[in-house]
């Protein structure tokens, strides 16, 4: 394991080199809503991948529900499993994910995983062991080299399985003990994650494949990764990868186009909430339409004191407009989720700031649905009425430690 030190020392010089130009220079004007069909024309044209119909895509409501369905699919698996996690530590779940893969590559199942080097650090030497003596291909991503000190900024932030190229999972959920359970104390974390059938499913294979070639230089293509893939439900959805290799990354377009296209409400769930400049306009400007805009963030519980304390310093703007925004208090929320207007969806890996933006390699799905879009509504509230609205005056009121931080938000933001 890296020396903590160490590893210190390298993201403050990675901080210190240069960073990717994708700030916006102008505002994305709001010309229509998700619900006219020029919404999924732009869409699909400014991230490049189409949107396909025949998709059910089911929620899952933290560990309890989590952890068996991705389980219970790897088990099924009868020619591969394709997996990339950032968050992978030692611990019980950790250790029955790495049985479950061992065993279904030791029945010939090819099993491969890409493991962020930086957010795999804590797993278990014996897991790793396990897993690669009965043949999985691990592959650690962006490994830090001495020549190239910047490359550790650019993590796989990525959270995707997919099982014989039928079966697909995206969302939040990392592959610690801190996910188990139900959200149920202080120690057991809140997140959201989604099993996908249908059309959409290569997508989420695509974007596997996207740090695949980039890690080992390989393409994998045919049957058992690209199967002919019936309809499964009655949903348009779109899944997509995003790199900062891509120059302006295709999260960022994603996020714009879909705040400016709202026209009656945003509801943000995000544990690191912290917009830049041109994503507070952008909801500055939705408030200024009329759009409601509700935005759920962790309160005490949450595992980087520091992204809560940038987090808070950029409110004032936000709750003088009448944003609403809601501290969840049971435990950290950890979920990723976006909804427009009730009817367009947005979930996967990136959280509301730079670094998911600009810095790390993501993965969403977008859903078109207006079901769909009821269900997330519906989880959105039940996680509001567990959670604190913060007032204007409250917010005057922060402590002086992060009134202080507020004039390095904007030099460390990317950072966080």
């Amino acid at each position: 394991m890296l020396p903590r030190a160490l590893l210190a020392l390298a993201l403050a010089l990675a901080a210190c080199a240069p960073q990717p130009k994708n700030e916006l220079r102008q505002p994305v004007a709001s010309l229509y809503g998700v619900h006219d069909p020029q919404f999924r024309r732009s869409m699909e044209g400014l991230l490049g991948v189409p949107m396909v119909s025949g998709n059910r895509t089911a929620t899952l409501l933290n560990g309890r529900e989590i952890f068996p369905a991705m389980l219970g699919a790897i088990r099924s698996a009868r020619r591969t499993i394709n997996f990339e996690t950032y968050i992978y530590w030692n611990g019980d779940i950790g250790h029955r994910l790495a049985v479950a893969l061992a065993e279904r590559a030791r029945a010939g199942v090819e099993v491969r995983a890409i493991l962020d080097w930086q957010g795999t650090t804590r797993l278990s030497r014996a897991d790793a062991a396990l897993m690669e003596e009965a043949g999985v291909i691990l592959v650690r991503f962006n490994p830090l080299k001495w020549y190239d000190i910047r490359r550790i900024n650019n993590r796989t932030h990525r959270k995707l399985l997919i099982v014989d190229g039928r079966v697909g999972f995206i969302g939040g959920v990392g592959i610690s003990d801190e996910w188990e359970g139900n959200a149920q104390d202080p120690d057991h974390w809140r997140d959201n994650h989604y099993r996908v059938d249908g059309p959409a499913v290569g997508q989420l294979q695509s974007s596997f494949m996207d740090n695949w070639i980039k890690a080992r230089g390989e393409i994998l293509h045919g049957d058992k990764f690209y199967p002919r893939l019936p309809k499964a439900g009655g949903q348009v959805a779109q899944a997509f990868p995003s790199s900062p290799g891509l120059g302006n990354p295709a999260m960022h377009r994603m996020f714009h186009l879909s705040l400016a296209s709202a026209q009656r409400s945003i509801q943000i769930v995000s544990p690191y909430f912290i917009p830049g400049r041109q994503f507070t306009a952008s909801l500055l400007a939705a408030r200024r339409r009329g759009v409601s805009v509700e935005v759920i963030v962790p309160g005490q519980y949450i595992d980087s004191k520091m992204a809560r304390a940038a987090s808070r310093a950029v409110w004032g703007p936000l709750l003088e407009a009448g944003v609403e925004i809601y501290e969840y208090q049971p435990t950290m929320i950890h979920a990723k989720l976006m909804i427009i207007d009730g009817l367009w969806v947005s979930v996967g890996s990136s959280n509301f700031d730079s670094r998911s933006m600009t810095l790390n390699d993501e993965a969403n799905l977008n859903v078109l649905d207006r079901a769909f879009a009821a269900r997330q509504e519906a989880v959105f509230a039940r996680d509001k009425a567990q959670a604190r609205r913060v007032t204007l005056e409250e917010w005057k009121r922060r402590p002086f430690f992060e009134k202080i931080v507020t004039p390095l938000v904007e030099r460390v933001r990317r950072q966080l």
